[in-house]
């Protein structure tokens, strides 16, 4: 059986980064204890940097609890300022509305565990990009773009019909 208890402080960290705007340390929470239906991610960010860009999910909901540091929570067109306390919803939703993205807007980086459904498949959007990617096939501990199957496309791409190519 699986440990159902880590301890933050311990948990080994991974770096992710993308150019001078994104950049985080993340660890998978949810597969270390054993949990299969809730994701669970440990993010450190430092000082003006965020971990991903805004972006809604369709099919998964998530919640952000702010351990130490300070940022703005965006969510639609509305931003809020959070600190160490702070437990923010991203509920899944349908384009601009409902994007959300933390912000490290403090000196200090800013800690926080980010919460969530496991529901298969799952689109997401990327309003500012014009992105849209869908995964399926996600396996148990492993993130979005470790699915069976991944795709990401701009959404003003010409699309297909669905009798395209079968001829």
């Amino acid at each position: 059986m699986t440990n159902p208890v880590v301890h933050l402080d311990e948990v080994p960290m991974r770096d992710w980064s993308h150019d001078e705007r994104f950049a985080a340390q993340l660890a998978r929470i949810g597969p270390m204890i054993g949990a299969r239906q809730l994701g669970c991610q440990l993010h450190i960010v430092p000082p003006g940097k965020t971990a991903f860009p805004r972006h809604t999910h369709h099919a998964n909901e998530e919640m952000i609890v702010v351990l130490s540091g300070t940022g703005t929570y965006h969510l639609g067109d509305m931003s809020y300022t959070v600190r160490a306390g702070a437990v923010c919803a991203a509920p899944a939703g349908y384009g601009a509305a409902s994007a959300h993205q933390l912000v490290n807007t403090g000196e200090a980086p800013l800690h926080y565990l980010c919460l969530s459904t496991r529901h298969d498949p799952d689109v997401m959007e990327y309003p500012e990009s014009g992105k849209v990617a869908v995964a399926s096939g996600v396996p148990e501990g492993g993130g979005m773009r470790s699915a069976a199957a991944f795709h990401i496309w701009d959404q003003n791409a010409a699309s297909l019909g669905y009798w395209d190519g079968e001829e």
